[in-house]
Formats: C-alpha cells, sequence, structure tokens
C-alpha cells in the first residue's frame, strides 16, 4: 500500500516513536493525525503544516478516542485522503517488582494504569480505526489499510520490574495474529513491532546503571536504536503488503544473555 495519499491515525504522536512516524508519513505524502494529550502535538502539527493535524486523545477514554477517530475521518473526508493505518503508539511504563524489598506487593493501580494504556488503549484506538479504515476503497489485492502495534522484546526478554510491562506488551504481540485473521475480510493487515531500547522520552527516565545493562546485551550495533530507524521499519510495513500477521523484533539482536 501505498502511503502518499492517505492518513494515518497514530497514538503518542507527539514524541518518541509515535512522532517519529508522523515525521515519516508526511515525508512520504501521506496525512498524519496526532493524537495525544501533550500540546506538543499542537505544535508539531503547525511546525509540519497541512498535512498534520492534531487531536487530544486520552487512550484510557472511549469517548476521547471515539472523538479524534471521528474527527480524523472528517478531515480524511475533507482532504480526500482516508484513512489508510492505525499506529497505536502511546506507551507506558511503571517499574516495580511483584514484591518490593520490604515484601510488600505492587500496586493494582499501577498495574491497571499499565495494561490500560499499553494493551485496553491499543484495541480501543485499533478496534475504532479499522471500523473506518473498512470503509475505505479497495486498492491493489483489495487491500485497504494496516494496522501497526506497538510490542516490546520486554514481551519475550522481559527484566527485573518489567512483570505488568511485559504483560501488556506480550499481549499486544499474541493478539496480532488473530486480529490480522479477523480483519483479512476487510483487506486490512495486522503487523507488530517489538523494539528493545529505544531513544524517546520515555526510556530517557532509565537510570545510567539500566540502560547500561540493555545495551550490553545487543549484538550490533552497541547501542540504542533511533526513532527514525523505527519509523523507517513502519514505513516497510505499510508499503509491503505480504507483511501480515506477524511481529518482528528490532533490537539489534538483543537477548537477555549468550550461552
Amino acid at each position: 500500500m501505498k502511503i502518499q495519499d492517505r492518513t494515518f491515525l497514530i497514538s503518542g504522536g507527539a514524541s518518541g516513536l509515535g512522532k517519529a512516524c508522523v515525521v515519516e508519513i508526511v515525508k512520504n505524502g501521506g496525512n498524519a493525525a496526532i493524537l495525544d494529550m501533550s500540546d506538543d502535538g499542537e505544535t508539531l502539527a503547525q511546525e509540519i503544516g497541512s498535512a498534520a493535524k492534531f487531536f487530544t486523545c486520552d487512550v484510557l477514554d472511549t469517548e476521547s478516542v471515539s472523538k479524534a477517530v471521528q474527527g480524523t475521518a472528517e478531515w480524511a473526508k475533507q482532504t480526500g485522503k482516508p484513512i489508510g493505518g492505525v499506529i497505536p503508539a502511546a506507551g507506558v511504563s511503571t517499574p516495580a517488582t511483584i514484591l518490593d524489598r520490604d515484601g510488600n506487593p505492587f500496586s493494582l493501580d499501577d498495574v491497571d494504569f499499565v495494561l490500560g494504556v499499553n494493551l485496553r488503549g491499543v484495541l480501543d484506538l485499533v478496534r475504532q480505526g479499522v471500523a473506518e479504515i473498512a470503509k475505505a476503497p479497495e486498492g491493489p489485492d483489495g487491500e485497504r489499510g494496516v494496522v501497526i502495534m506497538v510490542a516490546s522484546s520486554a514481551a519475550f526478554d522481559g527484566q527485573k520490574g518489567q512483570i505488568s510491562y511485559s504483560a501488556s506488551k506480550g499481549a499486544v504481540a499474541a493478539m496480532t495474529l488473530p486480529m490480522a485473521r479477523d480483519l483479512a475480510r476487510y483487506g486490512i493487515r495486522c503487523v507488530t513491532i517489538a523494539p528493545s531500547l529505544f531513544e524517546t522520552r520515555m526510556t530517557s527516565l532509565m537510570s545510567s546503571k539500566v540502560r547500561k545493562s540493555l545495551e550490553a546485551t545487543y549484538e550490533f550495533p552497541k547501542r540504542s536504536g533511533q526513532p527514525e530507524e523505527f519509523a523507517g521499519l513502519v514505513r516497510h510495513c505499510i508499503e509491503n503488503s505480504m507483511l501480515n500477521g506477524t511481529v518482528i523484533r528490532l533490537d539489534g539482536g538483543s537477548r537477555p544473555s549468550k550461552m
């Protein structure tokens, strides 16, 4: 599918991986709907111009998601660029071991928050977004669009303190294939990317000790990923119609240990 003349919904689009996807899509002739709670999304949209539009969106609030999706659908109709993709890139991490050093269990409120944003929020945006994609005209092979979800290497190799985060990202990875099967009749593909440590606002909060320990697991290159590298793979997932129902690791060969 071509990016040109299509509109893409991107949650978490004001920063990090989401922002990089916004820039990549616009650079390739598409329109980007920036869904975020931060006013940085409005600033980004103004910097980009008419190819981007900001919608305030709290992925924990179904009504907020609905308003953003419907606003994007109206914008897509006005511009003549139908919605062709959903990229739910909003994500959070609240690190905590299941028992702290005093033997106290971690907070279920924190668990609910992480699962709410990283799993329920993803599903909510996807379900509402694909309902709009299903109305788009068919392209070659009857293709209408694509869903590109964001998991994490933590889905497979979770570190200490990542129980909630790993659970949420593991669920995203697990639902990729059944989602692709559900949406096939509408000509909509589903692909998930599972990055390891990338330079984002969330990972900037990591201690240098944790960062170094994660980077040490990389085979090559021995560094954190850059958002532009993630966005480059997103572009390929959009353009390569044979990519469907799969999870792609983007992690420099990172594994938790060497034998």
